[in-house]
């Protein structure tokens, strides 16, 4: 009795070890699944009905290329010098940065020229660059109508002083009227009230008349030299006043709405290290240059010494209108070149990216008009190393999930096919002795992907991979790269270009270093069409080929 309850206690014992040791085999299999774990050896001889494809997956966090939030442990922290700050408001004046070129006030550029025709007798003003005042000798004219208008003159005012006695009143008025005549003709043709006073006085004409100058300057331009036959018009002198001057910056169309009248301007000179000049915008011109996208602005400023030179350059800075509004510091900001984005740090090392809407600038400090709120601490240094810890992290989930969900999947379907190939007359895709290892449609494309051999050895293997488009027609002009690595730690990726050989065939070998599962990422880039990328698994065996 008591050798049969003995064996009775046995029985069930085991029976009990049995489904217990079954339940934990069948949990770690069902999680080494989900890890992407589970070894195609181990799998074979377990059918599977039906498989998800990758076009039949839900779109899943962090697969959308955007990069998310990322945690930082203290140590790393320290080490790559992450630092926070908060989001303020705060007073922005934007400053507008541009090249100048020093050019004279065209209201004060005046151009000496004569009204009749002769010839020039002495030179006085006989260098360019020479300063003149308004009433200083430029040159002396003979001009053989000059001389006739004086005698003219003259007459007119003897005619005049002997009928000043006349009764007739039309007799003095009509001398009078010649005397006035003749007069203006003379100061038509430059005459000066003084001069014309001396000829009165003197009683004789000059033959040669002396040409004084309009007005204050430098000498810019000089045709006077002596004897010279000079016609009416003709342009002698050009003189400018460079008591004040013009400086023309191109400012980019993006800044312009930023620009208005009277604001002020500081401009510096490599010629005066140290030395700064203040001036206010004066105009805005109404058109664009097209071709450099820049819009023209004059700043006008004093020069009492003389020290800016026509066609100096100077570096502009405009100071825009202050206003009060939230700001953060330049280096926060990440450019991407589609949008703007900026780190908030949400306490204990968690890191999260923020799109941000940006206004005008200043030296240090960035306008935010939307995206954040008073208060928010963003990152203010190491934001870069952040931004590309988080791609990483991203696309390590992205490939974590892939191999969680799909790799999985692949395996158990090739331990499918490896035990459906040892099936007499069940040889999968084969092909003058290639044997099709798995077929991917992606993007309108079909990859199917082929070793030599069929099951292959550690070593070189030749992979080949065949490209066809939605009509099943070959395409011949794509860049193929094949990307292996073992998924083990430690592993890094190889790479192999592979090389187009006929009808949409592209053929690379690759070097298998030891036996186990192997991951190849085919990339595929076809001109005028975004890269595709594709996965495919090989389980090589150990040795040489």
């Amino acid at each position: 009795m008591n050798r049969q309850t003995s064996i009775n206690n046995f029985v069930i014992g085991a029976m009990l070890i049995g489904v217990t040791a079954g339940v934990a085999v069948g949990f770690f299999t069902a999680h080494r699944m989900m890890t992407g774990d589970l070894k195609q050896g181990g799998m074979k001889g377990m059918p599977m009905e039906g498989r998800m494809s990758m076009q039949d997956m839900a779109p899943m966090p962090g697969m959308s290329g955007a990069p998310s939030g990322v945690v930082v442990p203290a140590v790393m922290r320290q080490l790559i010098g992450v630092r926070s700050a908060p989001v303020i408001s705060a007073s922005l004046g934007q400053e507008i940065r541009a090249v100048g070129i020093v050019g004279y006030d065209e209201r004060g550029l005046t151009q000496v020229t004569v009204k009749t025709s002769g010839w020039v007798r002495e030179v006085f003003a006989d260098s360019i660059g020479r300063p003149v005042r308004k009433g200083d000798p430029l040159f002396t004219l003979y001009s053989p109508d000059l001389l006739a208008t004086q005698d003219e003159y003259l007459l007119a005012v003897k005619t005049q002083d002997q009928l000043a006695a006349s009764p007739l009143a039309v007799v003095t008025t009509n001398a009078a009227s010649l005397v006035a005549s003749a007069r203006e003709r003379l100061r038509l043709w430059d005459v000066t009230d003084a001069q014309i006073a001396a000829l009165a006085r003197r009683g004789t004409a000059e033959p040669v008349l002396t040409v004084y100058a309009p007005s204050s300057g430098i000498v810019l331009k000089r045709e006077a030299l002596p004897g010279k036959y000079v016609e009416p018009g003709t342009t002698l002198y050009e003189v400018a006043d460079l008591s004040r001057v013009w400086i023309s910056a191109d400012i980019y169309e993006s800044e312009v709405a930023a620009v208005k009248l009277n604001q002020p301007t500081s401009v510096t000179f490599a010629a005066y290290p140290g030395t700064t000049f203040r001036g206010t915008v004066a105009y805005v011109y109404p058109s664009l240059n097209t071709e450099a996208r820049t819009i023209r602005v004059r700043v006008e400023l004093p020069n009492p010494e003389l020290k800016l030179k026509p066609g100096m350059y100077g570096n502009v800075i405009v100071q825009t209108d202050v206003v009060h509004t939230l700001v953060v510091p330049k280096e926060a900001v990440l450019e991407t070149g589609l949008r703007q984005l900026v780190y908030l740090d949400r306490g204990q090392g968690r890191y999260e990216p923020a799109s941000v809407k940006l206004g005008r600038r200043s030296q240090d400090d960035v306008e935010v008009l939307e995206g954040l709120t008073a208060g928010d601490r963003i990152v203010t240094s190491a934001n870069f190393l952040l931004d590309a810890e988080s791609k990483l992290a991203s696309t390590s989930s992205m490939q974590a999930m892939m191999g969680r969900i799909g790799m999985a999947d692949w395996q158990m379907r090739g331990a499918y096919e490896s035990k459906m190939e040892d099936m007499p007359g069940m040889e999968m895709g084969s092909q003058k002795g290639m044997t099709v290892v798995e077929t991917r449609q992606m993007d309108g494309l079909t990859l199917s992907l082929a070793s030599v051999p069929g099951k292959p050895k550690a070593g070189d293997v030749l992979l080949r991979l065949n490209v066809t488009d939605q009509a099943g027609k070959p395409v011949t002009n794509a860049q193929v790269v094949f990307v292996y690595t073992m998924p083990m730690p430690g592993m890094t990726d190889s790479k192999m270009l592979a090389r187009h050989t006929k009808d949409g065939l592209y053929e690379g070998t690759v070097r298998f270093g030891m036996g186990g599962t192997w991951v190849v990422t085919v990339n595929v880039t076809i001109p005028g069409r975004p890269s595709i990328a594709a996965m495919f698994q090989f389980s090589v065996v150990g040795g040489g080929m």
